[in-house]
């Protein structure tokens, strides 16, 4: 018998399979999907299956790039907010600045490249009770909105553009309420023509 040790074979790298080419993952475009679902159906319809067939990954994927559905609803309306939001309120004076508000809203709640209305509105309209704090993220956000409207409104009721016995939260109150109700309507169909009459009726209320 020899003395001489055995060496170990040699094993050949591991071939691609012909044919099959391995696609990176581009996060940002996965992203960018899954808002799309949420902001079409919902944060509790949008199912974690939904996502991944919608991302084209499987779920161990999706769960080792964004962490949870929570966490991607979470960048998802980052994402949102960072690509759709409105401007801040811009304007020599608050009309001013809410009627270019509802104007632009007008062409984005219409927009054919993106769903329907808002996302921070409709993303957690309907929501079972383990997701209320969803629901009540978005909730702050638009009352984040609805008190920059109010600020404006005072600061001209400082300088004397406005009466000084103006209900600024009323006021702020009442075009937040013809935001949503623009979302809905675009939601239903309705075009951004009409949406810009719907902005100018409203503007016939300020004081």
């Amino acid at each position: 018998m020899s003395s001489e040790k055995t060496k170990p074979a040699k094993h050949s790298p591991k071939q691609p399979v012909p044919g099959r080419v391995r696609r990176a993952f581009d996060r940002d475009r996965a992203l960018a999907t899954a808002l799309d679902e949420f902001w079409t159906h919902g944060y509790d319809t949008t199912s974690i299956s939904s996502l991944t067939k919608a991302m084209g990954i499987n779920p161990p994927s999706l769960y080792a790039a964004f962490g949870d559905k929570r966490q991607l609803f979470d960048e998802a309306v980052q994402l949102y907010v960072r690509t759709y939001a409105a401007a801040p309120l811009q304007g020599p004076d608050a009309r001013t600045a809410v009627a270019a508000m509802l104007r632009h809203l007008a062409a984005d709640y219409t927009d054919p490249d993106h769903p329907p209305g808002c996302f921070i509105i409709t993303g957690a309209t309907n929501c079972t009770p383990g997701s209320q704090e969803v629901k009540a993220k978005l909730r702050a956000m638009r009352d984040e909105a609805k008190a920059a409207i109010a600020a404006r409104i005072r600061t001209d009721m400082e300088t004397g553009q406005l009466p000084p016995h103006t209900d600024a939260d009323g006021l702020a109150a009442f075009y937040a309420a013809v935001i949503q109700g623009m979302n809905q309507q675009a939601w239903d169909g309705t075009d951004r023509e009409t949406l810009n009459r719907v902005a100018d009726m409203a503007m016939a209320a300020w004081p």
